[in-house]
């Protein structure tokens, strides 16, 4: 194959031997370094309890998030219990157990808190297989816990409609997988970086180059690049999503990867949009940690007022940032009560000045009372 006929970038010659301009990032990383500090410096000033909630609360936005990109949609509450039983936290009343939730829960978990053990082979058919479970993505059949085989044609990235789609990218053969992978855990778990915030993005974009599974390539990337921020930061201890900031820039991270697996082997714009994404993960991670630190003073204040558990859960929604106006008939339907139980229940907050009414009719609703 001559230079003229290499489309992607493991095709060329070098391959996998990565390049970047570390005077480019110099700037970029100083600022995540120094946004990290002063995040994680907030969190240990704050108290184990808070730490927790805000942790509970990253992991989740990871967990769901990194699902949505793939076009899957969780129980945002299933997701929390399961997280929380396993952190150990007190949530209040926890949505029952879903085995699918759990598993991927799992997954994540031991990317983040077991990031100092060696990432293998094994444990990368272990995370898969919790994926999916029943051996099928939808209703396809695939190879579960192992590599692809391609027996249906070349692992292709495609968009549009079936026999006339755009074809963004092609990975490797599946002859060469087990060579990929090699090659990329050997690096993993044993070369250095310059920087190793600077190897999380190096190792997000080398495994979802390689795309060795038939399907949730996206998913365990992810989970690889969680694994490799908590090595930098040489902490369990998640406090900010960088895949709910990736679903939230979607259409710029599938542009920029196609770019870059369609170049050189010169990655920095990739690096680059890669450190700008984290930094804007963190930044949002900061007025997560300001709801969390909110919730807690609302809590504080409302410790001696006694409440039924409609009225935490109802509360804790407006806590966490209330879709629209809550009215009477959306209280009975999120707590799943009679309208005259929901009136009960508003009309005691009134009373005890946790609420307060905006309105009056049919246009009446109700929020949390502001010098709470």
């Amino acid at each position: 194959m001559d230079s003229g006929d290499k489309l992607y970038i493991w095709e060329q010659n070098d391959w996998p031997h990565l390049q970047y301009d570390m005077r480019r990032l110099a700037g970029l990383l100083a600022h995540v370094h120094r946004i990290q500090g002063h995040l994680h410096g907030r969190m240990d000033n704050i108290g184990m309890g808070l730490r927790e909630r805000a942790s509970l609360q990253a992991m989740s936005d990871d967990v769901i998030k990194s699902s949505e990109i793939e076009g899957e949609q969780l129980n945002p509450a299933t997701v929390r219990s399961s997280i929380a039983r396993r952190m150990g936290v007190d949530v209040g009343a926890l949505a029952p157990a879903d085995r699918h939730v759990d598993a991927i829960v799992d997954m994540m978990l031991d990317a983040t808190r077991n990031y100092d053990q060696t990432l293998t082979v094994e444990r990368l058919y272990g995370w898969h297989a919790a994926l999916f479970p029943t051996g099928y993505s939808g209703l396809h059949k695939i190879n579960v816990g192992a590599w692809r085989n391609d027996a249906s044609g070349p692992m292709q990235v495609v968009s549009g409609p079936i026999g006339r789609g755009k074809i963004h990218y092609q990975a490797p053969p599946a002859n060469r997988v087990d060579i990929e992978i090699n090659r990329f855990l050997s690096w993993f778990n044993t070369q250095q970086e310059p920087d190793l915030i600077v190897k999380a993005g190096l190792a997000h974009l080398w495994f979802v180059t390689i795309h060795p599974f038939d399907d949730g390539n996206g998913r365990i990337t992810r989970a690889i690049g969680d694994m490799a921020l908590a090595r930098a930061e040489n902490s369990p201890d998640r406090f900010y999503s960088l895949s709910a900031q990736i679903q939230k820039e979607r259409a710029d991270y599938y542009d920029i990867l196609e770019r870059t697996q369609k170049m050189s082997l010169d990655v920095t714009n990739w690096l680059e949009w890669f450190l700008g994404c984290l930094t804007r993960a963190i930044i949002s991670a900061e007025g997560t940690l300001d709801i969390v630190l909110a919730k807690a003073r609302f809590w504080q204040h409302c410790a001696g007022t006694p409440m039924n558990d409609r009225q935490v859960k109802i509360l804790n929604r407006l806590l966490d940032g209330f879709d629209g106006k809550l009215t009477n008939k959306k209280w009975s339907v999120i707590a799943k009560c009679s309208s005259d139980t929901a009136l009960r229940d508003i009309t005691d907050l009134l009373e005890r000045d946790v609420l307060v009414k905006i309105g009056a009719g049919r246009s009446t609703s109700y929020e949390l009372k502001k010098e709470i």
